[in-house]
């Protein structure tokens, strides 16, 4: 697929302090993208620049071949942003909000009615068309500020910290939502500092610390690049736990082998192995050679907190 937002080489600073440091990364279209990063990696800086609210110092950054500094008008038609703050619009009802902003996008008059509607019906708010936003709970306010954010039928949304504040039912509420908005082939690029939200639906994440990009990539790849031990867990039954550590500490690439009793009188035994996958099937038919009781044998895989942390390591802050 082709890359609708390309960046080279951005950098931002603050005077003397440089919030977002040489970057580059671009993003499919039709990607659901997840920018990773604790607050203060660059995130909001990064989305500033995106979608022409900030000059960048150096660097370039094109949405759909269109330059954010040289034709900013251009890349506004193609996006649609959510900013990580609602804005002051309490006095208004729910319709009126979306017809205010219809309006800013030149949507003619005559539109507009079947637009919201259709908007409200998609982010499940057509019950409230009527009530003040003020009476909004964080939930649907997030809602109503992503129904803003597609009035003009954008190619590309960035949200900022979309997640932020919202209650776990609310937050699986908008994940649902954004997988249905990919489906419907819009290409999201949204920043969070919440690693379940990203592994749960983003098919390609960027993950940012201290202004630098870390790694970027899709999540399965760059877990497969990370993966150089395999996390093991036998389970055995509990007068073997002892002849299975025996033969364990016999092969090599084990470390760190760890045992915790199980209720039932059987132990798992946890450890590391930088063996291939047929070195782990080899140990396995060693393990049943010998004639221990393998109750279970499985491998563990990394979690996005587990590739965050190894690839932050060493990063400069």
């Amino acid at each position: 697929m082709p890359a609708i937002i390309e960046v080279e080489n951005l950098t931002k600073s603050y005077g003397r302090r440089t919030a977002v440091d040489n970057i580059s990364f671009s993003i499919e279209s039709g990607s659901l993208f997840g920018f990773v990063g604790p607050n203060g990696a660059g995130k909001t800086s990064t989305i500033r620049v995106l979608t022409t609210l900030l000059q960048p110092t150096k660097g370039r950054a094109l949405v759909d071949g269109h330059s954010v500094m040289d034709n900013p008008r251009a890349v506004r038609q193609i996006l649609g942003y959510m900013p990580d703050f609602f804005g002051v619009y309490n006095d208004m009802t729910v319709w009126e909000y979306l017809d205010f902003f219809s309006a800013c996008y030149e949507v003619p008059f005559d539109k507009r009615i079947v637009l919201i509607n259709d908007l409200l019906a998609l982010v499940d708010l057509a019950h409230r068309r009527d009530d003040f936003v003020d009476s909004l709970s964080r939930g649907m306010k997030q809602r109503l500020s992503l129904a803003r954010a597609l009035v003009h039928d954008p190619k590309v949304l960035i949200l900022d910290e979309p997640a932020a504040g919202l209650d776990p039912r609310a937050r699986v509420e908008f994940r649902e939502l954004l997988v249905e908005l990919k489906r419907l082939g819009k290409t999201i690029f949204f920043s969070s500092h919440i690693l379940s939200d990203i592994a749960e639906i983003c098919n390609e994440v960027g993950i940012i610390e201290s202004g630098k990009i870390v790694t970027v990539g899709h999540i399965e790849t760059i877990k497969r690049q990370l993966q150089q031990n395999h996390h093991l867990r036998i389970r055995v039954i509990g007068d073997t736990v002892e002849q299975t550590k025996s033969i364990l500490a016999t092969v090599e690439g084990i470390h760190e082998l760890e045992v915790e009793a199980l209720p039932e009188g059987d132990w798992d035994i946890m450890t590391e192995f930088n063996g291939d996958k047929i070195a782990v099937n080899a140990l396995l038919k060693q393990l049943m050679a010998a004639n221990i009781p393998v109750l279970s044998f499985a491998t563990e895989t990394d979690s996005l907190e587990d590739v965050f942390m190894k690839l932050t390591e060493g990063v400069v802050s």
